[in-house]
Order: structure tokens, then C-alpha cells, then sequence
């Protein structure tokens, strides 16, 4: 059985947003996935259309020996455990978990896009990964996560909860 890492965004905006964010750390070990690191958890102003509160994001780094679309269920199990409800497309949620990267693999399906297609667009994504990661290679784009940084259009705050 071969082991992988990969990097997952935790997001919450509704509820105890940081309690939201715990829980889901502790169901995806509960679920057999070793966590490696965490990135310190930030608050952001929320990224699309749909008027809703601020966010806490935070990515964690893992050790699974699960392939991506079976990750990417256990993924969507805890959302579900958690009590999300997706109403409407980049709503508020009680917790949204996505694999940004696995290992250094590229993987396209119906139901999955690794590298997360839009990571580098995002500052609450790259500011958490450039703690974990900040010289990780992206696959695609071959520039490091600080070289994304950088380039980031998104100009959202992004600030570390103390």
C-alpha cells in the first residue's frame, strides 16, 4: 500500500467557525489519514457574488494511502457528517473541505481537478500553503507557492487568528 501526501483547504463561515474547523482535522485522522502539519488558521473576507460572513481557512498537510477520488469521498462524507447543505454554488457553509494538491500528480474526472484549478488565484489558499510549503513545486504552473504569492491578483485581506 503506497502512501501519498496531500494538502487540504479547510474552510467554515457559518457556526463556531474555528470549532468547525477542529472537528473536521479530527474526522479526517478519525478516518485513518495521518496529519503531518497545519498551517495557522486565517480569517478572510469571503472570495464570489453571494453576500455571507467572513471565513477562517487553513490547510492541513496529510499522509494517505488512499487514492485522490476516494480521498476526495471521505472528503465529502465529513462535509456531510458536519451538516453542510450545498444550497447555492460558493454559499456559506459550515465547513467546506478541497485537496489543493496530491503528491505531484495532475488528475482530471468529472468529479475532481487536482491541482485545485483555482488555488492560484486565491490568497486565503496560497497564504496557508505558503506556511506548510512555500518552495513546493506546483505541478502545472512549475512556480514555487511564494512565487504564487507574489502574483496573486486577489487582494482580500487575509489575516492569522491569535
Amino acid at each position: 500500500m503506497s502512501e501519498h501526501i496531500a494538502y487540504i483547504l479547510t474552510g467554515s463561515n457559518l457556526g463556531n467557525r474555528l470549532d468547525s474547523l477542529k472537528r473536521a482535522t479530527n474526522l479526517i485522522v478519525k478516518q485513518g489519514h495521518v496529519l503531518l502539519s497545519a498551517s495557522p488558521v486565517y480569517e478572510t473576507a469571503p472570495w464570489g457574488p453571494v453576500p455571507q460572513p467572513a471565513f477562517l481557512n487553513q490547510v492541513l498537510r496529510i499522509r494517505t494511502t488512499m487514492p485522490p477520488e476516494d480521498l476526495l469521498h471521505d472528503l465529502l462524507e465529513i462535509e456531510k457528517e458536519m451538516g453542510r447543505i450545498r444550497h447555492e454554488k460558493m454559499g456559506p457553509r459550515i465547513i467546506d473541505l478541497d485537496i489543493l494538491f496530491y503528491d505531484s500528480l495532475t488528475h482530471h474526472s468529472d468529479i475532481l481537478q487536482i491541482p485545485h484549478p483555482l488555488l492560484q488565484e486565491r490568497r486565503f489558499v496560497l497564504q496557508p500553503l505558503f506556511d506548510l510549503c512555500q518552495d513546493y513545486i506546483h505541478p502545472v504552473l512549475n512556480k514555487s507557492i511564494q512565487q504564487l504569492l507574489l502574483e496573486c491578483p486577489d487582494q482580500l485581506e487575509v489575516t492569522e487568528v491569535r
